[in-house]
C-alpha cells in the first residue's frame, strides 16, 4: 500500500481530537488514529472539533470548530482582529500558560536538536502588566478591494496586509501615529507598493518609541528616492504628534521580503531619536536596532551582567552589538569591550553613544561578526568574556570556531531563536565548553517568541 494510502484524513473532514503539547508557534498537536494533526488556537489537555484544511504525507493541519473540552488556560481574546491578524498567536491563553508553554519549548528543543537532557531552563521571568509593551511598531502600506489605504500586520501565512487600527501590545502612540498616516497617504493620494507588480511609492511604515525620553521618529520606506509629496506629509504629521522628533524617508527598490534599503533622507527634524536605558542614554537611528520592550531589556542586560561575572579586569567581547546598548552596560564592569556590527549606521550610533555616556573603554568595530572576529584574534586580541546576541539565524560557525580557537572561558549568549542556539550550543560543547544554565525572559507576550540567556563555561578538554 502507498504511504498516501495510510493517511486517515482527507480535507473537508471533520474530527475530534485530544490535544497533547504545542508545535514551535503555539499551535495543539493531537493525533488521530495515530496521524498527527496540527491545530491552531487549542491548549493542552483539550478535546476539540476540527475541520482538515491541508493533508501532507506526515501530518495535517486542521481549523478549530468548537471545543469540546476546555482547558483552565483558555481566556477569551481581548483584540477583535486576533482570528485575522499573525501579529499574535497566544492571546487565547493565559498569561502564566503562555510562561510555562515558552519553558517547555526552550527545554524540549535543547533537548530534541541539543542533545541536552537535565540542562538548567530557569522558570520564565515575565511582565508584571504584559501589554502595550512593544516601543517599534513596523507595518506594510496595502490597498484593500475599494483601494484604500490599509497599513497593518499580515493574515497570518500570508502576505494580505490586516487593516490595523488599534493593537493590545504596542504603544498607544505607535497606532495613533499609524492611523494618522493612514489618513494622510489617502488624503493626499500617494501610490501604494504592489509587490506583484513592483509598482507604487510607499511599501512600509515603521514608528520607533523612546518610552524614557518620549521622543518617537517614523522611517517611510519608499519604492524609489523621489517622492515629492514627503516633506509635507511629515511637516503634518509632526504638527499632530509634538512627540515626534524625526521623519526619515528609507528607499528600497529591491524585490523580496527585506523590509529596509541602505538609504535615508531625512523629511523632517532630526535623523534618530535618544532613549534610555537605566541610567544611559542612546541614539537610535532609522536603520538600527534597539529592543523593542524596553522593561524586559533592562531585566535581559541584567542577566547576561550577572552571567559575565565581571570584576573591572577583563576584555570584553559584545558580537552583533547594534548601537551599543549591552556593550555599554558591560563597560561600566569590564576593563575594555569590543562591540562588533555589521550595520554601519549602527556602528555610528554606537560610537556616538559611547561618547555620549562618557565611555572610553570601549572600542567598535564595523562588519560581520564572523569577518572582524578572527581578524581580531589573528592580531593577538583574545577575550575573557564573549557575549553574542546574533540574529535568528544564530552565530556564522566561524564565530563560534573562533571562541573555541581563543579559548574563551566564558560566553554569555542572548539568544531569540531556541532551535539555533541549540544548535551553537550543541556545537560549542563538542569542543570542552559546558552548559551552565538558560535563563528565558519573556520579551514579547502573547507571542511564541522567547528570549534566552545562557551561560556556557570552558570544560575539561
Amino acid at each position: 500500500m502507498r504511504q498516501t494510502d495510510q493517511v486517515p484524513v482527507k480535507v473537508g473532514d471533520v474530527i475530534t481530537v485530544e490535544i497533547h503539547g504545542y508545535a514551535t508557534q503555539g499551535e495543539g498537536v493531537g493525533r488521530y488514529q495515530g496521524f498527527t494533526v496540527f491545530v491552531p488556537n487549542c491548549l493542552d489537555g483539550e478535546t476539540v472539533l476540527t475541520r482538515i484544511e491541508l493533508v501532507k504525507k506526515n501530518y495535517a493541519r486542521g481549523e478549530l470548530m468548537q471545543v469540546i473540552t476546555e482547558s483552565p488556560h483558555r481566556v477569551t481574546p481581548g483584540c477583535g482582529l486576533y482570528a485575522e491578524c499573525g501579529g499574535c498567536q497566544l492571546l487565547h491563553m493565559d498569561y502564566p500558560g503562555q510562561l510555562e508553554f515558552k519553558r517547555r519549548r526552550v527545554i524540549e528543543v535543547m533537548e530534541r536538536l541539543g542533545g541536552f537532557k537535565g540542562i538548567t531552563v530557569h522558570p520564565v521571568i515575565g511582565m508584571p502588566e504584559p501589554w502595550k509593551y512593544r516601543n517599534k511598531v513596523q507595518y506594510p502600506f496595502a490597498l484593500d478591494d475599494q483601494g484604500k489605504v490599509v497599513i497593518g500586520c499580515y493574515q497570518k501565512g500570508t502576505h494580505n496586509v490586516v487593516d490595523t487600527r488599534e493593537c493590545l501590545i504596542q504603544h498607544d502612540l505607535n497606532s495613533r501615529i499609524m492611523n494618522r498616516l493612514r489618513e494622510l497617504a489617502q488624503g493626499m493620494g500617494i501610490s501604494v507598493y504592489d509587490e506583484k507588480t513592483g509598482q507604487g511609492l510607499l511599501r512600509y511604515v515603521l514608528v520607533k518609541n523612546g518610552f524614557e525620553s518620549g521622543e518617537a521618529m517614523v522611517v517611510i520606506v519608499t519604492n524609489g528616492s523621489e517622492f515629492p509629496e514627503g516633506k509635507e506629509l511629515a511637516s503634518m504629521v509632526a504638527s499632530d504628534f509634538p512627540e515626534l522628533k524625526s521623519v526619515v524617508q528609507n528607499i528600497n527598490t529591491s524585490g523580496g521580503n527585506v523590509v529596509l534599503g541602505a538609504r535615508n533622507k531625512v523629511l523632517y527634524g532630526e535623523e534618530g531619536i535618544i532613549d534610555r536605558l537605566g541610567d544611559l542614554e542612546f541614539k537610535i537611528s532609522a536603520t538600527s536596532f534597539f529592543q523593542v520592550n524596553p522593561a524586559q531589556t533592562e531585566i535581559l542586560y541584567q542577566i547576561a551582567m550577572d552571567y559575565a561575572q565581571l570584576t573591572g579586569t577583563e576584555r570584553v567581547l559584545d558580537a552583533y552589538c547594534g548601537v551599543g546598548t549591552l556593550t555599554l552596560f558591560l563597560a561600566r564592569q569590564a576593563k575594555e569591550v569590543y562591540g562588533i556590527e555589521v550595520i554601519p549606521e549602527a556602528i555610528e550610533d554606537a560610537k556616538e553613544n559611547a561618547v555620549r555616556n562618557k565611555m572610553d573603554n570601549v572600542v567598535f568595530a564595523m562588519g560581520a561578526t564572523e569577518e572582524v572576529l578572527p581578524k581580531l584574534a589573528n592580531i593577538g586580541i583574545d577575550f575573557e568574556v564573549a557575549v553574542v546576541d546574533p540574529p535568528r539565524s544564530g552565530c556564522e560557525e566561524r564565530v563560534l570556531q573562533t571562541f573555541v580557537k581563543l579559548n574563551v572561558p566564558r560566553i554569555v549568549y542572548v539568544s531569540c531563536n531556541p532551535s539555533t542556539l541549540a544548535r551553537d550550543l550543541k556545537y560549542l560543547v563538542n569542543r570542552g565548553y559546558k552548559v551552565k544554565e538558560i535563563q528565558p525572559v519573556d520579551m514579547f507576550p502573547h507571542t511564541y517568541h522567547i528570549e534566552c540567556v545562557a551561560l556556557m563555561s570552558r570544560g575539561k578538554k
